[in-house]
């Protein structure tokens, strides 16, 4: 099965972007008759024929839409620290759509040694990632926001922060409910400072712990998203 991403689905005749013509053509060798699907990003999910398979414009007839394709019943938002290697926050991105994730937003913290992200970059990294798992939902990328602006902002279901400093932090799987929608706060390298857990649970998120290991942060963020789907399967 090859999957492929276009924001508009059309259910009957439509060209391709260059760059998705590119892969069908010139790395799968894809051509003329043959069957492929597609995504919008947002549930839609059909399978389509190839038509015409020119170099910069491949062009398709797409079958019945299916609508809310694998749809989960939660949402997971995962807000995190973007970290000084580049690389590991992109590994983030990809491994946190091929497990499930729906939104994500970069945070801005006081011990944060990256505050600058190309989200165009980045947004790539997750449609490359939808396409691998193949899944019909685009993660929401937002774009980076301050800690101290962002926690005020209202959230439904769970609000958590990932802090493992005191030991009287309780376990994840311990404080969400199956089912239920969250948000969960990923610090930097450095991770949070005592100011910002604070401010935090003045805003009524509550402090949880991903295990006794010291976690890198893109590490933290897989572990809370893999979590949260693990128990969704239970």
């Amino acid at each position: 099965m090859h999957l492929f991403y276009n924001p508009d689905l059309d259910p009957e005749f439509f060209s391709l972007s260059e760059e998705e013509t590119r892969h069908i053509t010139k790395v799968l060798r894809l051509t003329e008759g043959d069957h492929i699907f597609l995504t919008d990003g947002i549930g839609t999910l059909c399978e389509a024929v190839i038509l015409n398979a020119q170099s910069k414009k491949c062009l398709v007839q797409c079958g019945p839409l299916k609508h809310e394709y694998d749809k989960r019943p939660f949402h997971l938002h995962i807000a995190i620290a973007p970290t000084k290697n580049i690389d590991r926050f992109e590994w983030f991105l990809e491994k946190s759509t091929e497990i499930g994730i729906d939104e994500i937003t970069p945070l801005y913290c006081s011990r944060s040694e990256r505050t600058h992200l190309k989200t165009e970059r980045l947004k790539k990294v997750l449609i490359a990632a939808l396409k691998q798992s193949l899944k019909a939902y685009l993660p929401k990328l937002n774009e980076p926001v301050e800690f101290s602006k962002f926690i005020k902002k209202n959230a439904e279901g769970s609000k958590l922060i990932a802090y493992c400093e005191t030991g009287n932090e309780a376990e994840l799987q311990k404080v969400y409910q199956k089912g239920s929608d969250s948000l969960i706060l990923i610090g930097p390298e450095g991770d949070f400072s005592l100011e910002e857990v604070d401010q935090a649970i003045k805003h009524d998120f509550i402090p949880i712990s991903l295990g006794k290991s010291r976690l890198r942060t893109e590490t933290a963020g897989v572990v809370a998203c893999h979590t949260i789907n693990l128990l969704n399967r239970l």
